[in-house]
């Protein structure tokens, strides 16, 4: 073959190659912000507050209003990360540009992959959408493409495994009594335990004691955190679909996906998964190989909104509900509800725990601190609709310079 054939033959496919790599289909367009928002929306400056054990993340932009949100509790231990890489590269960014800056942010860090990078990222991305909603005046669900629905169904969750099987049922009974919820997880296994239960037979006697203390009328999820090899998760399986469970989360080590498959394929009950995951071409190759059935990025580990949405794109492609992992409740849950609200293939219902609602806070509706007929009121406010005392925020500690 001539030389010059022969470069004719090998370089078409390697340019096809390139195009596309150039251009990931999940980067494509999914809101059209600056239809919205005719006027640049420019980030004067991010703000990271301690204030009652929590960290809130200010994003203030040049026409005078800021988003808040409240950032997830590991914050703490990445903050190098968020006030030196995350909150520069921000600051004097159009806001409108949210899905660009997030490919762009990890494009000038990206060895600072996995949760210590995208958490930080999260939390800036949040108190920006926080931003574009008062901004707009609307609420973030609408910039998302509009809610689905006016409060949103949830299951209850929350509880570690240092309660006996009876106790841990006894919890969930009362809390569906006080709530109307009408699922319920229960943590099982011993979280990334090779196979050990947290304390000797806890599982099998707690799951079956929850279906008779149930009964039908409630649905019952389980969550193994990663507790399993094939064979055990398999057997666990099984158990789970003979009491009528209705999806098995995480039942192997997160990074097994090889064997989250296998159990997968060998099972009836649906397979939950994504909780960790924080890379999308790693979500786009899970999800092409059916390792699952239920897709749950988290949307503080996964790196935010935009991101979280572009595995919902991923997944509704490919058939499939996304449930989005989530273990925060009230001032800081808001942000789930939006997005839960707003995606269409999301649900049934949204993982909610039922702790303390942080506070000073003013709500927009009071049913936002507790469940109220199995569902939490989605804000009608402005950007997440969540309002903070002023001297509330003005009592915190500011570890950003001004």
């Amino acid at each position: 073959m001539l030389r010059r054939t022969f470069l004719a033959a090998t370089a078409a496919p390697i340019l096809r190659a390139a195009e596309s790599y150039a251009a990931p289909g999940w980067e494509a367009p999914l809101f059209n912000l600056h239809a919205r928002l005719k006027e640049p929306v420019r980030i004067a400056s991010i703000d990271v507050l301690r204030a009652g054990g929590k960290i809130l993340i200010r994003t203030n932009a040049a026409n005078g209003l800021s988003g808040i949100v409240i950032a997830k509790d590991p914050i703490e231990d990445y903050l190098p990360v968020l006030i030196r890489r995350i909150v520069p590269f921000f600051t004097g960014k159009d806001a409108r540009d949210i899905e660009s800056l997030v490919d762009k942010v990890y494009e000038a860090n990206y060895k600072l992959a996995g949760q210590g990078f995208w958490l930080p990222v999260a939390a800036v991305e949040m108190s920006i959408w926080d931003l574009l909603g008062r901004t707009a005046n609307t609420p973030v669900a609408t910039l998302l493409g509009g809610a689905r629905m006016k409060a949103v169904p949830v299951y209850l969750s929350g509880s570690g495994r240092e309660a006996t099987a009876e106790e841990e049922v006894d919890i969930y009974v009362r809390g569906v009594q006080e709530t109307a919820a009408r699922a319920v997880k229960f943590k099982i296994g011993g979280r990334m335990s090779r196979n050990a239960d947290a304390t000797p037979g806890r599982t099998d006697k707690m799951l079956a004691l929850a279906r008779k203390r149930f009964g039908p009328r409630v649905v019952l999820y389980a969550d193994a955190n990663g507790s399993y090899d094939v064979r055990r998760a398999i057997e666990v399986g099984r158990f789970l679909e003979s009491l009528d469970f209705k999806f098995f989360e995480e039942p192997c080590p997160w990074e097994q996906i090889e064997w989250t498959k296998a159990v997968s394929d060998a099972l009836k009950i649906p397979i939950a998964f994504g909780e960790q995951n924080s890379s999308l071409a790693e979500f786009n190759r899970i999800i092409a190989m059916r390792a699952f059935k239920i897709v749950q990025p988290d949307l503080n580990y996964n790196g935010g909104i935009v991101k979280a949405a572009r595995v919902a794109r991923m997944a509704a492609k490919a058939g499939m509900t996304i449930v989005s992992h989530n273990t925060e409740t009230g001032a800081a849950g808001t942000k789930m509800l939006h997005f839960a609200a707003a995606i269409p293939n999301f649900g049934p219902d949204i993982e909610w725990a039922r702790r303390a609602t942080p506070k000073p806070v003013s709500w927009q509706s009071p049913s936002l601190i507790d469940v109220k007929d199995g569902a939490v009121a989605l804000p009608a406010g402005p950007g997440f609709g969540v309002d903070y005392d002023p001297a509330y925020l003005a009592k915190g500690q500011l570890l950003t310079a001004r």
